[in-house]
C-alpha cells in the first residue's frame, strides 16, 4: 500500500518526486511461508568444481555439511559452506527410519528439490540411494540423470571402491560430476559386519588406497573417507590429485563433513552418537523449551496479545454487529 500511494503521488505531482530507496515493501502476506528473504542472500560467488580446485591447491580445508530440506539448506548456505550435501543419512535424522537402504530415489528427488531451492552459492551434491546404481551403469545415469534434472543438484554422490570405477567412469565421461565414498560405506554396512572402522589393517589399508586411486582415475571429483584411522587418511590423501573429506578420519583429509542434525544438537538426550561428532549446539533443548514456553502461554491466556492480530475499523465491526444482532432477532 505503501508504495502504491508514492507511486500515485509521483504520478500526479506537478513537482520532480523520487522514491526514497530505502523504502521497503510492506508485508503482506498473512500466514507462514518461505523463510528466504532477499536481505538474506549470500553476497559470494558461486562455488564450483573449480573452486574447490582452488581451495585444494591451496591447501585450504573443504567444508561440507549435510543438509534435509529448505530451512536446513539456508542455513547451510548462508553460514557460508563450500558444499552442501543431500545426504541419505536424512533416513535416520529426519525420516526416522533404521538405516538409510530403505530411502528410495522418488525420497532423494523430493529433499534435493527442497534443499536446492535454498541453495545460492555452495556447491550441491546429492547421494544416489542404495538400489539405484549398483545395478548396471545404465541405471546409475538414468538416476543421476533424474537427480540432476528434478532433484537440480549439481553433483551425485556414491558409495563403493574399485568396483563401481566403470559406473564412475560412464557417469563423469557424460558430464555428471561424482563424489566417492569410500571406508565405512553406510549402504553396505550389512557387509561390513555394521558401522565398523575400516583401514585398520595393512590388508584393509591396502584395499583403501587400491578403491581411491581407481575412483580418482575413473574421474571423482572428490571422495568421502568415512570412519578410518587418521593416519591412514593422511596416507590415501597424500597419494590422490583430488582432495578427500573426512568424516571420522581425522585431520589428514583435505576437508571435513558432518551430519547437520547431528553437530548442531537436534537431538533428545541418550540418542547414540559416532565417536567423531562433534555438538556445536544444541537446538533440540531449544526448541522444545521453547514449545513449552508457547504452551504456557496459551493455557494463561498470555497469548497472543493484541500485536499478534488484525485489525478492522470501528465502522466495518460495528456492521457485523448489527448484522448479527438483525439475524438474532429473526430467529
Amino acid at each position: 500500500m505503501l508504495l502504491r500511494h508514492l507511486r500515485r503521488a509521483a504520478a500526479t505531482s506537478t513537482s520532480t518526486f523520487f522514491l526514497p530507496r530505502a523504502v521497503a515493501a510492506p508485508q503482506c502476506r498473512h500466514s507462514s511461508h518461505s523463510p528466504l528473504s532477499p536481505t538474506a542472500i549470500p553476497p559470494r560467488k558461486k562455488v564450483t568444481i573449480n573452486t574447490l580446485r582452488s581451495l585444494y591447491a591451496a591447501k585450504t580445508p573443504i567444508t561440507m555439511i549435510t543438509a534435509h530440506d529448505f530451512p536446513s539448506g539456508l542455513a547451510a548456505d548462508l553460514a557460508g559452506v563450500d558444499i552442501v550435501l543431500v545426504g541419505d543419512s536424512l533416513a535416520m535424522v529426519a525420516l526416522g527410519m533404521e538405516d538409510t537402504n530403505q530411502l528410495p530415489l522418488s525420497a532423494m528427488l523430493h529433499h534435493s528439490r527442497a534443499v536446492a531451492r535454498a541453495i545460492k552459492s555452495a556447491f550441491l551434491v546429492t547421494d544416489l540411494p542404495m538400489g539405484s546404481y549398483e545395478v548396471s551403469a545404465e541405471q546409475a545415469i538414468a538416476s543421476s540423470i533424474k537427480l540432476v534434472q528434478e532433484g537440480r543438484t549439481q553433483a551425485v554422490k556414491l558409495e563403493g571402491g574399485a568396483e563401481m570405477a566403470p559406473t564412475i567412469s560412464r557417469l563423469t565421461s557424460l558430464g555428471i560430476p561424482v563424489l566417492g565414498h569410500i571406508g565405512l560405506t553406510p549402504q553396505r554396512q550389512s557387509a561390513l559386519g555394521g558401522f565398523r572402522v575400516q583401514g585398520k589393517t595393512l590388508g584393509s589399508a591396502q584395499k583403501l588406497l587400491a578403491d581411491a586411486l581407481a575412483l580418482q582415475q575413473a574421474g571423482c571429483f572428490a571422495l568421502v573417507v568415512e570412519a578410518v584411522p587418521e593416519e591412514v587418511a593422511r596416507i590415501v590423501t597424500d597419494e590422490l590429485e583430488i582432495p578427500t573429506i573426512g568424516i571420522g578420519a581425522g585431520k589428514g583429509t583435505s576437508g571435513q563433513v558432518l551430519v547437520q542434525v547431528d553437530m548442531l544438537g537436534y537431538y533428545p538426550d541418550g540418542r547414540f552418537m559416532p565417536k567423531f561428532v562433534k555438538r556445536y549446539a544444541n537446538l533440540f533443548e531449544h526448541a522444545k523449551t521453547g514449545i513449552e514456553e508457547y504452551m504456557r502461554e496459551v493455557r494463561s491466556g498470555e497469548y497472543p496479545q493484541r500485536e499478534h492480530t488484525y485489525p478492522m475499523s470501528q465502522e466495518e465491526l460495528e456492521a457485523v454487529r448489527g448484522y448479527m444482532k438483525e439475524r438474532k432477532e429473526k430467529e
